[in-house]
């Protein structure tokens, strides 16, 4: 199912007090995560000595922490997430460590679990045939988008192998005002943009825009438009704001033209833009693609073919 949440920056530092509380639970000390956990989590585990066992557990199935291979976290829907990923000696697999705090800064979350691996793909040296275009105006940042899970976590799923998730940030923030309000997100209601010539094949309207925090899980793309670019080249451009698509199935469409606004249905946690390609038109189905747009920026720089990768700012012409 495609399901994007989408990070943003923060206000306090989740990567320098997650790495501290791991660090601490590593080394068996449990105290620093039960003494900053919120009541649910609390209860959930039910008592210290338990997050001991817990810890006895861990080392009793997964070994020990050899080596540390990265570190980031994720902000959404006021939840900050920090993400350790690690090489463990029990049997040489990764595994991937979560700590999320609330808005209040207590720990909300804990878990331990082996690491999500990128899913099978023939198509690693593919390279796309329609001249791509980023599908946005104006400079946008790149919160998935990459080729291993730690960087773009849709790498895990067969058709969204290679997806991006994109953003608008202001003064390293991806809204203003009131959290709760769609529309003080910078990319709400940002026109979005057919990336390549084509014929559009699926275009869904009509369904609500989720509230901050919330997931239409029955409908995962939202109000959608997927547009055949032949060559077996399908785009997906997902959840878009409800009452905005642009387009109807049968239609032609140029590279460049508005098919719909940026918006927050379907499984969407805040508001964003979703773009993958992959070869057929019905999500869940088919191979994910490669996607290289032509001839943009990212961070500054002059790309002429590239993917986005996680953490740049990206913009259309060179």
């Amino acid at each position: 199912a495609l399901a994007c949440a989408a990070p943003a920056a923060a206000s306090a530092d989740p990567l320098a007090r997650g790495s501290a509380l791991a660090e601490a639970f590593l080394a068996g000390e449990t105290g620093p995560i039960w003494d900053g956990a919120a009541p649910a989590l609390r209860a959930a585990l039910g008592t210290p000595e338990a997050l001991g066992d817990l810890r006895t557990a861990l080392a009793a199935g997964f070994g020990t922490e050899e080596a540390l291979l990265a570190q980031t976290w994720r902000h959404a829907a006021r939840l900050d997430t920090y993400m350790r990923l690690a090489r463990w000696s029990a049997d040489g697999e990764p595994v991937e460590m979560l700590v999320t705090f609330d808005a209040e800064g207590q720990i909300a979350g804990f878990l331990v679990r082996p690491a999500a691996e990128p899913a099978p793909s023939s198509r690693l040296g593919y390279r796309s045939q329609a001249a791509l275009r980023l599908p946005v105006e104006g400079a946008w940042h790149v919160v998935w988008g990459g080729r291993t899970v730690p960087e773009n976590y849709h790498a895990a799923d067969r058709g969204q192998r290679f997806a991006i998730d994109l953003l608008v940030l202001e003064d390293g923030r991806a809204q203003a005002g009131d959290p709760a309000e769609l529309a003080g997100y910078h990319c709400w209601g940002r026109p979005v943009l057919a990336p390549a010539a084509g014929e559009v094949v699926r275009a869904e309207d009509g369904l609500a825009d989720q509230p901050i925090g919330g997931a239409d899980r029955a409908h995962p793309a939202g109000n959608h438009v997927v547009i055949d670019f032949g060559a077996g080249e399908y785009g997906f451009l997902a959840h878009l704001r409800a009452g905005s698509v642009a387009v109807a199935p049968g239609a032609r469409v140029a590279a460049g033209q508005k098919i719909g606004e940026c918006g927050n249905s379907g499984n969407s946690s805040e508001p964003h833009l979703h773009f993958h390609m992959q070869t057929s038109p019905v999500l869940g189905e088919g191979e994910g693609l490669p996607a290289q747009f032509l001839d943009y920026r990212a961070d500054g720089a002059a790309v002429a073919r590239g993917e986005p990768h996680q953490g740049e700012t990206v913009a259309p012409g060179l």
